[in-house]
């Protein structure tokens, strides 16, 4: 089988060939390559060389989405425009919502057997029911209220599906909402968690209290390949996830825990600030940095991690197991030494 992989250099992107390859298919990475670096060239050297072919263009060109799409037998769809500072709406709406349907209309034109699309959790924004007593977890039927523009626009990618299966009833899509993606390579924020704790000290606005749910790369790349073999996961939605949420304090202790075993820390202190002054300061502050280059130091979103709660059912009471016989292989603990080693050994602490 071959199979492209939109999005087939980033993070998960990366990890997903890779997991490709291994199981005996070919594979096509679709990269526009936005912000190339020598690490990332050095990762693209290394998709080739594990018998990837690696495409050099953007889903919202249709000329190179039809180039990468021919003679493939399914897509995995996840290259998408992604919580970049300052960005315009149109570019969130021309990557997340009108490339995804002329990537529709071109695999049906292609004849390609199956689609699985990367969405996101946080289409169902913060999960209110985790604030009962005692928590309740939340599940694909959780409300719809995505809470930034990212969101809003995966939604509304996910609505083109639901739309193009209504005019196409025999076609095969497949969506996933991954929780919170981390692993070797990640660039974001678990990255940033693991350099704060480097630095002895971690600030919480608010009381880290929230949860939040990892899922691992790889245990995400298995969740391809079962809805890829599945015949049932035609037309359905999943959460895919790691077995356990946690808080964010008990994930920073995790990670606290690795480093100090390491030698790396002696020990990391917890900070706690006020959420709201903190919040409204990020408005602030996020305004003033429009006209300085980078990415300012708190802004709205970063802030307000701190109080939404993600979590969401698992096990064998999840729709991912009980229909796609998705169980995560790799926990928590054994996911952050491995992501930690890799940090280190590639120089990011």
């Amino acid at each position: 089988m071959k199979i492209l992989v939109t999005g087939g250099t980033g993070f998960t992107g990366s990890h997903l060939v890779k997991h490709v390859l291994r199981e005996g298919h070919k594979c096509v990475a679709l990269d526009n390559q936005s912000s190339p670096n020598p690490r990332q060239a050095a990762l693209v050297e290394e998709l080739k060389g594990l018998g990837a072919e690696v495409v050099t263009g953007d889903v919202t060109v249709e000329a190179d989405l039809k180039r990468a799409i021919e003679g493939c037998d399914a897509v995995y769809h996840l290259a998408a425009a992604f919580r970049n500072i300052n960005v315009s709406k149109k570019v969130y709406d021309d990557t997340n919502i009108e490339a995804m349907k002329t990537l529709l209309r071109l695999c049906l034109e292609a004849g390609v057997k199956k689609v699985i699309y990367c969405s996101t959790q946080g289409v169902h924004g913060d999960i209110a029911s985790l604030s009962e007593n005692p928590p309740r977890p939340g599940s694909e039927d959780s409300p719809i209220k995505p809470e930034d523009y990212y969101q809003f626009t995966k939604y509304e990618g996910e609505k083109v599906v639901a739309g193009f299966l209504k005019e196409h009833p025999d076609f095969d899509v497949t969506i996933l909402r991954p929780t919170a993606l981390y692993g070797p390579g990640d660039p974001a924020r678990f990255l940033m968690m693991y350099r704060q704790v480097k630095k002895g000290w971690f600030p919480f606005f608010g009381r880290g209290e929230a949860f939040y749910h990892p899922v691992y790369v790889e245990n995400f790349c298995d969740a391809f390949s079962l809805a890829l073999a599945r015949p049932e996961s035609k037309g359905r939605t999943y959460i895919i996830a790691d077995d356990k949420y946690y808080t964010i304090a008990e994930i920073v202790g995790k990670i606290a825990d690795i480093e100090k075993a390491d030698g790396m820390i002696r020990g990391c202190r917890m900070v706690h600030l006020p959420f709201y002054p903190m919040y409204w300061l990020s408005f602030v502050v996020a305004a003033v940095w429009k006209i300085l280059p980078g990415d300012p130091p708190i802004f709205p979103r970063r802030v307000d991690w701190y109080r939404q709660n993600r979590g969401f059912v698992t096990g064998p009471e999840s729709r991912a197991f009980k229909e796609l016989g998705y169980v995560p292989k790799v926990g928590l603990d054994e996911g952050l030494k491995r992501t930690y080693d890799w940090y280190k050994a590639n120089g990011f602490l």
